[in-house]
């Protein structure tokens, strides 16, 4: 099998013999050293400061983006969040959950958020603003300088969805002035789907201490607590998390968080390059490294039925879509264990389906 999806990739030997281990028990200090290394390396690679704090949540990056809004805003904020996609769309679904005050900024899909559509919020009493970084739906990647000075000019909280954009597009928290980024062990830390991460500043632990949400699970009080002595609260995925500080430590073997970046922007160039003279157009005007989204040029072709016959005859998973974007848009991810060669298969086999008229 060869996996070109954004979600789970394909993992290393390493990291899948990890995942094949007994399981330990997770209440020592053994365990706990690790969980405090996985947070000093996490804080290192987002280039967080020194004060910010790590939450490892066993969830998907949804569970995450459902805890961060519910711990870090009430009714009393105004919140501006973009949505260009399945997962901006997500973000207005959980403040709709929570009865929050909320603007949406809609973006068409494939294009990006730009300095006239924020010129209407300006000054404006706003409070918090968020942003999936790259909208995996569509392949859009927002101009995060644009959006940091904009929160900065008008003293928003900027909380980040950088589950796609971790380790392949570059990204400096402190700098930014990002006060919340949230991504999954699924994406480009290419291990099992079941851990979720959120990185919080002072600013966002000060308002998490501050605000008393209606959850138990979700209550990012208690994770903070139980984090301060490499715990938490509650059973996590122990596995994942072995996982997690065994590719932290190859990472910074390898260069660290720019190499990663320079690895996926190699993949991604690479792939683009090959494709120039087939059928597809690129359905972003503002491409991630992460993700390469793709439309077919002739639109009584349905993007989902390439991804079903590769799928099905030579055993090759792109990244399919669901809603109004099933039929236009395929993704093809620079993310995971994937080598070049290996875009040389998806390419042929690509070209093997069009010479057979397959599709």
């Amino acid at each position: 099998m060869l996996n070109f999806t954004v979600g789970p990739v394909m993992s290393n030997e390493e990291i899948r013999k990890i995942g094949g281990d007994q399981i330990p028990y997770f209440r020592t200090p053994e365990f706990s050293k690790i969980m405090l290394d996985n947070e000093l390396l996490l804080k290192k690679f987002f280039k967080a400061d020194d004060s910010s704090r790590v939450v490892f949540m066993t969830g998907s990056g949804t569970a995450s983006m459902d805890a961060s809004v519910l711990n870090l805003f009430t009714k009393e904020d105004k919140i501006l969040v973009v949505n260009g996609g399945s997962f901006g769309h997500r973000f207005c679904e959980i403040c709709d959950v929570y009865e929050l005050n909320y603007t949406e900024i809609k973006c068409s899909l494939g294009k990006t958020l730009t300095k006239e559509q924020l010129i209407p919020f300006e000054n404006k009493g706003y409070t918090a603003f968020i942003v999936n970084l790259d909208e995996t739906s569509t392949g859009v990647l927002y101009d995060i300088e644009l959006i940091s000075k904009f929160c900065k000019r008008n003293n928003l909280f900027l909380l980040v969805d950088s589950i796609s954009s971790f380790l392949c597009d570059p990204f400096n928290m402190k700098e930014l002035g990002v006060n919340c980024v949230i991504t999954g062990s699924q994406k480009a830390l290419a291990l099992a789907p079941g851990i979720s991460l959120i990185v919080l500043d002072t600013k966002a632990i000060e308002r998490i201490n501050n605000n008393k949400p209606k959850t138990y699970y979700f209550n990012l009080k208690d994770y903070l607590k139980n984090g301060e002595r490499g715990q938490t609260p509650f059973t996590p995925a122990v596995g994942i998390l072995l996982q997690l500080n065994k590719r932290l430590h190859m990472i910074e073997d390898e260069g660290g968080i720019d190499a990663e970046v320079n690895r996926a922007k190699e993949n991604a160039k690479y792939f683009r390059d090959l494709i120039k003279n087939l059928p597809f157009d690129i359905a972003s005007n503002s491409l991630s490294n992460a993700v390469t989204p793709l439309t077919p040029k002739d639109k009584t072709k349905s993007a989902y039925k390439l991804f079903e016959i590769l799928k099905d005859n030579y055993g090759i998973w792109i990244c399919p879509n669901g809603g109004e974007m099933k039929d236009k848009i395929f993704r093809v991810g620079h993310i995971g264990d994937i080598k070049k060669s290996d875009y040389d298969k998806l390419v042929d086999s690509i070209k093997d389906v069009l010479n057979k008229n397959l599709w």
